[in-house]
């Protein structure tokens, strides 16, 4: 690992941490320089703005997690209709989505509080680039969807994906909260994965109700 990329991990590191934690507008360049311990010229030398740091840290997780999808979604693709349970196409989404943490501890939590701030604030140009460079994933999904239900209109196909993932971000960007209630209030230890499979029957019903 050469010194270049020695320092732009440390910023994208510092940069997601303090992204999800205090959010987009309130995190300064250098309240992210501190805490990576490099000049303000480093953040300008790799990636030139604020704005194109924030794209940079959605790129490290959605690089990962499209490209894991996409290969899920070429299986699905070949499927006949009646095989796209919402169950299954659950697990298309989920098994990329936890894959995310053997790469980097925590990192799933991280990326949904990070979705959630997408969501809450406003990022116009965030929206425009992960549109731009993923949006092509998520139709493919939707279109995997929309076969296997076809008696749902488009509308309905949009809101139910809309609440569907809303849930999900929702729950996974708290899930260490919820993970430390499980263990006080019903003395059961759960980990990320357990959570998720938690959800599932309750997405899975929302989906095709």
């Amino acid at each position: 690992m050469s010194l270049h990329d020695t320092t732009q991990t440390k910023i994208l590191d510092a940069a997601e941490f303090l992204f999800a934690e205090r959010g987009f507008a309130e995190t300064s360049l250098r309240t992210i320089t501190g805490r990576a311990k490099v000049n303000l010229a480093s953040v300008n030398y790799h990636f030139g703005s604020k704005k194109s740091l924030i794209q940079a840290v959605f790129d490290r997780f959605l690089q990962e997690f499209t490209a894991q999808l996409s290969s899920h979604l070429d299986q699905l693709e070949r499927e006949p209709a009646e095989e796209l349970q919402a169950e299954t196409l659950l697990s298309a989404l989920i098994d990329p989505l936890l894959s995310l943490n053997t790469t980097r501890n925590n990192a799933v939590s991280i990326f949904m509080r990070l979705l959630g701030r997408a969501y809450a604030e406003t990022q116009g140009h965030l929206r425009r680039y992960v549109t731009e460079r993923y949006g092509h994933v998520l139709v493919r999904f939707t279109h995997l969807f929309q076969k296997g239900y076809p008696e749902l209109s488009n509308d309905q196909i949009f809101w139910r994906l809309h609440y569907m993932l809303g849930s999900l971000i929702f729950t996974l960007a708290g899930s260490d909260a919820l993970r430390q209630i499980s263990e006080a209030d019903f003395n059961r230890s759960l980990e990320v994965k357990d959570v998720i499979q938690e959800m599932v029957p309750f997405l899975a019903a929302g989906m095709k109700a």
